[in-house]
């Protein structure tokens, strides 16, 4: 949670280093993270794919864990109905590694991504966001650099 305190209020411009496929909505899009929020106990890190703005990472603390949730928004600012899905990292993790397997939300929202794993890295140089379907092939990873904050007024649906 710390790591992200130097970043609030900044944006940042990203890049697919693995995954990425011609129509998949993210490939060709510019893609641009905002530490829009920050406490010690839940950070809101909106990801913002081309004009889309409909994608919120929430970061939040409970219980010496980490939870990351994704909370995704209609145009109009109202909840999407696939939303607020994600899991709860198994152990402590490292400061700057998470790993967080599905939970049974998501499980029940989304029945094919029960099998999915997040993971987040983050140092002085770099962010990454990981998606990992467990029995395929299905891998998505995007890295930011957290050297270059950029200038952008975007802001989420909401």
């Amino acid at each position: 949670m710390e790591a992200f305190k130097p970043h609030l209020g900044k944006y940042y411009e990203g890049t697919i280093v693995a995954g990425g496929k011609e129509g998949d909505g993210f490939t060709g899009e510019r893609l641009l993270l905002e530490v829009m929020s920050w406490d010690e106990r839940e950070v809101k890190v909106p990801f913002y794919v081309g004009e889309d703005k409909s994608r919120t990472w929430i970061f939040s603390w409970s219980n010496n864990r980490v939870e990351l949730k994704h909370d995704h928004r209609k145009s109009d600012g109202t909840a999407d109905k696939v939303t607020f899905y994600g899991g709860t990292a198994p152990n402590e993790g490292t400061s700057n590694m998470q790993m967080f397997p599905a939970d049974a939300e998501t499980e029940q929202l989304i029945d094919y991504a029960a099998y999915n794993v997040w993971w987040v890295t983050i140092d002085a140089n770099k962010f990454t966001y990981n998606l990992r379907r467990i029995g395929s092939d299905r891998l998505f990873s995007v890295e930011f650099d957290l050297t270059k904050p950029i200038v952008s007024n975007f802001k989420p649906w909401r």
